[in-house]
């Protein structure tokens, strides 16, 4: 029997024209100057109710992707998808995203609303300091990076998960279109699947919280921590979290990314270098925003590393920067 919570939004709700023209307004914010946007925008409203109209009919279908490649930090390939098939993204965010938010564990960080890598930093912290009761015993923690992350999520299993809460086929079939607009894995640049992969995972953030019952555990995106005073319970943990991985999600942990430190040897986790009373800014996180900077020393963006660097020790290298 089916005891999960079920979203009660229809169909009927995501396609309303009404919601389309919210979805269009939250879109389009930072995107007036761009071409494809621009042309969508000189016909809006028959642009609107087309869109409307074929997906009330069933006629839609989604488009293909313009890929190109960014560095941030690491390479990654992302995929854009069209103006109209991502105004479909946001129509369906608006409302998939409030009810499963609900669903998720208090501590993943990664693609919510008053989340983010900072309160993650704080919650870091805060675990630190229970587990090593306040810098009196050894803090171990246990920390894991999953491999290909979006290319791996399994098409499969994703919509079985998302049967256990949307009742609606029309919503399914829709949300199926644009998983399967993907050949494999789910696309960096689509704005669902950042919802998308939290469903997912959401899967092992349960396990790890109710089946192992695990107390300090904190995840944003594919990276996650576990806290203990007890190095061989963590040890124990890693096969565990395998096994589920590989047959319930079919995902793989990162070999060169998964090990057992202590705190006081200082854990990279979140572009700092985290330590039992401060955190500095990782080397290449560094040498990262120097290279930005020597290329736009706006004041926006000096601002904004000033803000990062507000996070931790970050004074000594504040000095350094072009104000």
């Amino acid at each position: 029997m089916n005891t999960k919570i079920q979203l009660t939004h229809k169909f009927e709700e995501i396609i309303s024209l009404e919601n389309l023209l919210l979805a269009w307004q939250e879109f389009v914010k930072g995107k007036r100057n761009k071409k494809d946007v621009q042309e969508f925008q000189l016909r809006l409203m028959d642009n609107l109710i087309a869109l409307h109209n074929d997906l009330a009919t069933d006629n839609y279908y989604h488009g293909g992707y313009h890929a190109f490649n960014i560095s941030d930090p690491k390479p990654r390939n992302i995929h854009k998808a069209s103006v109209r098939d991502r105004l479909v993204h946001h129509a369906i965010y608006r409302l998939l995203y409030p009810f499963f938010d609900r669903t998720f564990i208090a501590d993943s960080y990664s693609c919510r609303l008053d989340k983010g890598t900072h309160k993650a930093l704080v919650r870091f912290k805060k675990f630190a300091y229970a587990v090593s009761k306040n810098n009196s015993r050894t803090c171990w923690i246990l920390k894991g990076d999953i491999r290909k992350f979006f290319a791996s999520i399994d098409h499969d299993i994703l919509k079985n998960v998302l049967i256990e809460y949307v009742a609606d086929k029309k919503i399914l079939e829709l949300l199926n279109e644009v998983i399967d607009s993907f050949d494999r894995g789910l696309p960096l640049g689509n704005l669902t699947s950042q919802l998308l992969v939290n469903i997912y995972m959401n899967r092992f953030d349960q396990f790890i919280k109710h089946k192992l019952k695990v107390k300090y555990y904190i995840r944003y995106a594919d990276d996650f921590v576990v806290f203990s005073d007890n190095k061989d319970y963590l040890m124990d943990l890693v096969g565990l979290i395998d096994s589920f991985l590989t047959q319930e999600l079919k995902l793989t942990l990162h070999p060169d990314k998964l090990f057992i430190k202590t705190l006081n040897s200082g854990l990279d986790f979140l572009g700092w270098v985290n330590f039992p009373d401060h955190r500095v800014l990782r080397t290449k996180t560094k040498r990262r925003m120097f290279k930005r900077l020597r290329v736009n020393s706006r004041p926006e963006s000096v601002n904004s590393y000033l803000g990062l660097l507000s996070h931790g020790n970050g004074y000594k290298v504040s000095r350094r920067l072009p104000i």
